[in-house]
């Protein structure tokens, strides 16, 4: 069995992520991972765990927090899910 790095569980379903990085972390759970892993929104503090938004270096979790961002660049950002190509 292996020990969850974020819980302490220790579980024999237990899975690894490797990072781009080299970092090997073992998780009990997607919850653990997205705890441990997950960048946090520098707007409104949610854990990132779909694309979110980048701009100049900074990371959101919707293009609504991004353009509401000190910086002000991310007024040009626009969430794209569910729109069509045209």
């Amino acid at each position: 069995m292996a020990r969850c790095v974020t819980c302490g569980n220790d579980y024999w379903l237990a899975f690894e992520i490797k990072t781009i990085t080299g970092e090997t972390y073992t998780f009990d759970s997607f919850e653990c991972a997205i705890t441990r892993l997950a960048p946090r929104c520098e707007h409104c503090d949610n854990r990132i765990i779909g694309h979110g938004s980048e701009v100049a270096g900074r990371f959101f979790c919707c293009a609504h927090c991004a353009r509401e961002g000190d910086s002000g660049l991310g007024r040009e950002i626009r969430d794209t899910v569910g729109a069509h190509p045209g």
